[in-house]
C-alpha cells in the first residue's frame, strides 16, 4: 500500500481542528479527515514539540464577562470562528482528496 503525502497546510489544519473540539477524540477527528488514527497523532505530536519544544504551555483564558447576555455572545461567537474553521479545513479536505483521485 503506497503512503499518502499531505501538504503541510492540510496537516497543520487537522492538529487546529482537533484543538478547537475540546470533547472530541484524535480517532473521530481522523475519521472525519479522512485519515489514519496514528497519522493524526503523529501530527499532533510533531506540532505539539515544534511549538514547545515538548513543554506544556498554559493556554490564556478569557477574561470573565459579568453580563449572562456577554458572556453567550462570546460563546457563539467562538463557536462561529470554529464551525467555520472546520468547514474550511473540510473543504481543503475535499479538494485535496478530489485532486488525488484518479478515475
Amino acid at each position: 500500500m503506497a503512503m499518502k503525502h499531505y501538504p503541510a497546510e492540510f496537516k497543520a489544519d487537522a492538529v487546529a481542528l482537533y484543538r478547537s473540539r475540546p470533547g472530541a477524540t484524535i480517532k473521530s477527528v481522523a475519521v472525519d479527515l479522512g485519515v489514519n488514527t496514528e497519522t493524526l497523532r503523529n501530527w499532533i505530536r510533531a506540532a505539539d514539540g515544534r511549538h514547545t519544544g515538548g513543554h506544556t504551555v498554559a493556554r490564556t483564558v478569557a477574561p470573565v464577562v459579568a453580563d449572562g447576555l456577554e458572556a453567550e455572545v462570546v460563546a457563539l461567537r467562538r463557536r462561529v470562528r470554529e464551525l467555520e474553521e472546520e468547514r474550511e479545513i473540510l473543504q481543503k479536505a475535499a479538494k485535496y482528496f478530489a485532486g488525488a483521485t484518479r478515475w
